[in-house]
């Protein structure tokens, strides 16, 4: 059964239709890469799921529960947890600071008690402990005190799939992860979302254009052209069909590595 669903979930910039009608489901236990040319509305329909951007027309229902009239901050705390291109954190927070918050938001969320989100760490003995072990799941344990503007770029992506984990959503919604890491930071981002892979309650969103990454993790290819889905599938199946070798692999083979 479906946890995720958009349904004919459309946006228009003045004449221009970014996201055309798309209906699709996401099941638990899945990762569905969503591929596509520059421009094919990838990152576009990403913000109207998780609510930085309001549709035009469509839904998004989480578990039936419709959230097309919440903000992006309401989704977030429904369960749809969304990491971004470019890093979202607090620069002159520590490693562990932002961690801490991110926990502290997730238990608000269940017990719908007003902790203080600024309360002294120490009182609430709970929250850094389950700081501590999301901090040693991305290898990040030894950086904790460490502010968050000075860490490297391949770190800074580490401490983001670290909050996204924190913050125990039901769906995770990863926007080309790997974007602007080097060859020996990227693989520790696809390790990460392997892990995540195993809990079978979980649903995954990647927005990728490394296909080798694509082919690696996807148990499910969609594929967006002019802002309509236009394929959906197993990957191998995706992969081989002509609409995405012309309108996607074609495009992207003349693209600089």
């Amino acid at each position: 059964m479906a946890l995720l669903a958009t349904q004919d979930l459309t946006i228009r910039f003045g004449g221009h239709v970014a996201v055309n009608g798309v209906t699709c489901s996401f099941e638990p236990g899945t990762l569905t890469a969503i591929v596509g040319p520059n421009g094919a509305g990838k990152t576009t329909y990403f913000n109207l799921i998780s609510g930085q951007l309001k549709a035009s027309a469509g839904t998004v229902t989480l578990d039936g529960r419709d959230l097309s009239g919440m903000s992006a901050s309401q989704r977030t705390r429904a369960g749809l947890g969304r990491a971004f291109q470019l890093t979202n954190l607090f620069p002159r927070l520590s490693v562990l600071e932002n961690i801490r918050l991110a926990v502290q938001a997730a238990r608000e969320g269940e017990h719908r008690r007003g902790l203080n989100l600024w309360s002294v760490w120490s009182d609430h003995k709970a929250l850094t402990e389950r700081a501590d072990e999301v901090l040693a799941a991305v290898a990040l344990k030894d950086k904790e005190h460490e502010l968050v503007a000075n860490l490297p770029h391949g770190d800074q992506r580490k401490l983001e799939v670290a909050l996204l984990m924190a913050l125990e959503p039901s769906v995770f919604m990863f926007d080309e992860p790997t974007a602007g890491m080097n060859h020996a930071e990227a693989p520790v981002i696809l390790n990460l979302i392997r892990k995540l892979k195993d809990d079978k309650s979980k649903t995954i969103l990647l927005v990728e254009h490394k296909m080798d990454v694509v082919r690696e993790l996807a148990d499910r290819i969609i594929v967006l052209h002019n802002g309509s889905l236009v394929a959906d599938g197993e990957p191998a199946e995706v992969i081989a069909s002509p609409i995405v070798q012309e309108a996607y692999l074609g495009i992207a083979a003349k693209e600089p590595a």
